[in-house]
Parts: structure tokens; C-alpha cells; sequence
């Protein structure tokens, strides 16, 4: 299979959106993506959380659109939309039939233009009582489901905007007033702090003249303040552990590195150094836990780009019931260093090459994923065109990337490890039992 060469036009408007079409007739659907340069890291201590809330609120209805009715009318058009919150981002997406383009481009427009018109005090408290729901089932009651936020407090120090969730705390977003939140708003739902991609079966000069019109006239915010200084030391400088005794039915590790931000050429022989670590059966850590030992029920290892300061590895393995976790996490732990000490076979090198290369190619053939693709490496890289060179990245990876990436990054000092342990039944119920909401 032969890589696509997306094409696309890259441009911005007077009040500083920046737009990208790419034209592809291939079938009568297209792709509506917003990123926003918002995520939990824009967050400020004691008004966490606003960032996630959005992406709630976002859906509340906006001047000309009622509440709930963003989601009805694209389904009602035939299409499919969603929204989604990270640390340096958030972005909002609908995938609509081509002829519904402009309807998507409307509603999208509507609620960066006029979205505060329909806030209100019900709303916002609304809101913020789906978001505590959210918490309780994703989170709070579902077995090891804060894993993730416990590793970003060992592995960011306090000060840093990638220390604390993005869902944020509870008790910051019961403190945030009416007026807390449209602030918020006002600040960074801006169009000079937004790129809107449109990928599919278009035509540009229409495309271009209804953005126009519909986001040419929301005024830009030209007093977004800068992120302060989110640069880390490449190294932890030590080990951090947590024992967390919680109503799950087997013990589990989580483990966590502090790694090069996303773009880097190191960060890139990790995410491959990954596939061989953890992807699929006839990976490293399946081979020797799972399959010859027998001593665990799962492994995975995977990255988290970021672009602040550090991006994160991650690796969970699935204690077997009756094997010692301490042995457990000494073979996980072996199988990493192991990657800096000795390069990788050909062999391993070729199909993990194979498995990014054909899940690169499935991705680039939907307009969703270009979309969404054009639209990440515009905010967070300032270059769109990376979706054209990402793949070849990947694939001159050499075996010696790997094993100096490994070295320096996946090494004890440089390490968190987070075990669950089930709790006692007499004092927190049936292990992994999840309370209901």
C-alpha cells in the first residue's frame, strides 16, 4: 500500500482562524474538525477543570442553536460529531454527508461566536453535575481508573501544568462562578487560538466563502496570555512508587517515564520501540510474561505525546492470581532495560515497522483522521504537513534509535510504578465491584 500525499491549503483568516481544505471526491462525505490551543494546561490552581467542562458546555446550545440541538441536527443530517479534552488541546469534530457542509460549518461557528449568549447559571450547574458523574464512573468507581492521573503527579512536580488531571478537582469547579467560566471562554475560545480543517468532498472556493462568512466576523482575543516556562529536567533524578489498595480483582503495575515532547526524533523511536515492547502476540513482553512464563494476564506499553517540557511512556502488566507482583514487575522491568542495553533483531525491527506502517495507512484513508491529523500537527507543531512525513519518520527508525532512546529514558531513575493491589473484601466489598454513580 502506497502512502497517501494528503493535499491541502493551509491559509488564515483576518481575525486570525486558520483554516485548512483538503479536497479529496474519493466518497460524498466530509470531515469538520476544531482544535482549540486549550487543554488542562492553560488551567490556573483553584480553576481546574475548566477546559473538560467545554466540552460539556459546548453542547448547551449557543445564540441561534437550543440546547441539545448541535447533536440533533447533525444525526438528523446523516452525520456523526463528538468533542474531546486533553492536556494541551481540545477539539470538537463532525462528520457529515458533503452536501450537509455547510450546516456543520454554521453550527461550528455559532457556538465560537455566541456560545456565552446561552450560558447561563442552570446550565453551568448542569453541567458541572455531568461532569461529577463522569468522574465517579470513569474515575472514582471504575477498578483502576485514576491510574493515569496518579502517574502525571509523579511525574510532573506540582508547579507544572501537566501535574493535575483534566478532569479536574470537584471542589475548583463547585468554586467557579457564572462569571469564572465565561471568562474562561472569552480568553481561549477565540478563532486566533483555533484551526478549523475541512477534509473530504469539497469544494474549496464554496468551503472557503461559507468559513467566511459564517467565522469571518467573531472578533479575535489578541490578549491570550502566554504559558509560562513548562520545561523539565529530561530525567526524574529518582524512582517513584504508590501501593493503592482498591476494590480490583487482580494487582496490576502501571509504569511511567518522562520522555522527549512530541516531534522529537527520540520520541519517534520510542513510539516504535513500543510495538516491539508491547505490540500484539509476538511482542517482547507478551512473549516472555504472558506466553513463556505465565506469570501475567496482560502487558501493554504505549506513549503519550505531549509538548510541554515532556511527553510520557507508559506500561501496564496484569498480575496472574497465585505470582509474586514483585517477580512480575521485575521481568517488565528487565525487558525494558534490556532495550538499552542490546540493539533490536532485524526481525523485530521489521514488523514493528510493519505494524505502524498499516495502521498509519488504514488511518490516512479516513477524511476523520486527516482531519483530525491536519489539525493536531497545526496546533501543537505549527506544521500540517507533518502528515506527510510522519509515516517516513517511523519508518528510518533504526535499531541504534532505539536502543539510545531506551537508555536514556526507560531507566529506573527516571521511573514511577503504580500498583494496585485488591483491598480487603471485609472492609470494601468484592474486588473490582463498581459503585453505582
Amino acid at each position: 500500500m502506497t502512502a497517501p500525499n494528503v493535499r491541502f491549503s493551509d491559509e488564515r483568516l483576518a481575525n486570525g482562524l486558520r483554516l485548512i481544505i483538503s479536497e479529496d471526491h474519493l466518497a460524498p462525505v466530509v470531515a469538520v474538525n476544531v482544535w482549540y490551543n486549550v487543554g488542562s494546561k492553560h488551567e490556573v490552581p483553584g480553576k481546574t477543570g475548566f477546559a473538560h467542562l467545554f466540552e460539556h458546555v459546548m453542547f448547551q446550545g449557543s445564540k441561534h442553536v437550543a440546547k441539545a440541538e448541535h447533536m440533533s441536527l447533525v444525526q438528523g443530517a446523516g452525520g456523526t460529531m463528538n468533542g474531546t479534552t486533553w492536556l494541551d488541546r481540545t477539539n470538537y469534530f463532525e462528520t457529515m454527508p458533503s452536501h450537509q457542509l455547510e450546516l456543520a460549518l454554521w453550527l461550528e461557528a455559532d457556538r465560537m461566536g455566541t456560545l456565552l449568549d446561552a450560558l447561563n447559571q442552570e446550565n453551568l450547574d448542569n453541567q458541572r453535575s455531568v461532569v461529577k458523574n463522569e468522574k465517579r464512573s470513569s474515575y472514582d468507581n471504575r477498578p483502576y481508573g485514576a491510574w493515569f492521573h496518579k502517574l502525571q503527579e509523579h511525574l510532573f512536580p506540582p508547579d507544572h501544568p501537566y501535574h493535575h488531571s483534566t478532569i479536574g478537582s470537584m471542589e475548583d469547579l463547585d468554586a467557579a462562578s457564572l462569571e469564572d467560566v465565561a471568562a474562561f471562554f472569552r480568553t481561549y475560545y477565540a478563532p486566533n487560538n483555533a484551526v478549523l480543517s475541512v477534509v473530504g468532498d469539497v469544494d474549496p472556493a464554496q468551503a472557503r466563502a461559507w468559513v467566511e462568512r459564517y467565522f469571518g466576523q467573531i472578533p479575535a482575543n489578541r490578549a491570550i496570555p502566554p504559558l509560562g516556562d513548562m520545561s523539565l529536567p529530561p530525567v526524574i533524578g529518582s524512582e517513584s512508587r504508590e501501593l493503592v489498595e482498591d476494590r480490583v480483582p487482580l494487582t496490576r503495575h502501571f509504569f511511567g517515564f518522562r520522555a522527549p515532547r512530541m516531534g522529537d526524533r527520540r520520541f519517534d523511536a520510542l513510539e516504535v520501540a513500543a510495538q516491539i515492547l508491547a505490540g500484539g502476540k509476538g511482542s517482547r513482553l507478551h512473549r516472555r510474561l504472558v506466553r513463556d512464563e505465565h506469570i501475567a494476564q496482560d502487558v501493554g506499553f504505549f506513549s503519550l505525546g505531549l509538548i510541554g517540557g515532556a511527553s510520557i511512556m507508559a506500561g501496564q502488566v496484569t498480575v496472574i492470581p497465585g505470582v509474586d507482583p514483585a517477580l512480575v514487575e521485575r521481568v517488565f522491568e528487565e525487558e525494558l532495560e534490556r532495550l538499552g542495553r542490546e540493539p533490536v533483531t532485524d526481525d523485530e525491527l521489521a514488523r514493528a515497522r510493519a505494524l505502524i506502517e498499516t495502521y498509519e495507512l488504514e488511518a490516512l484513508q479516513r477524511v476523520d483522521e486527516r482531519a483530525d491529523r491536519l489539525s493536531m500537527y497545526a496546533t501543537l507543531l505549527d506544521d500540517p504537513g507533518m502528515i506527510n512525513r510522519q509515516l517516513d519518520r517511523y519508518l528510518s527508525v533504526t535499531a541504534a534509535d532505539i536502543q539510545a532512546a531506551a537508555a536514556e529514558v526507560l531507566r529506573p531513575d527516571n521511573r514511577a510504578v503504580v500498583t494496585y493491589e485488591p483491598a480487603d473484601d471485609t472492609t470494601t466489598g468484592d474486588a473490582g465491584e463498581e459503585t453505582a454513580a
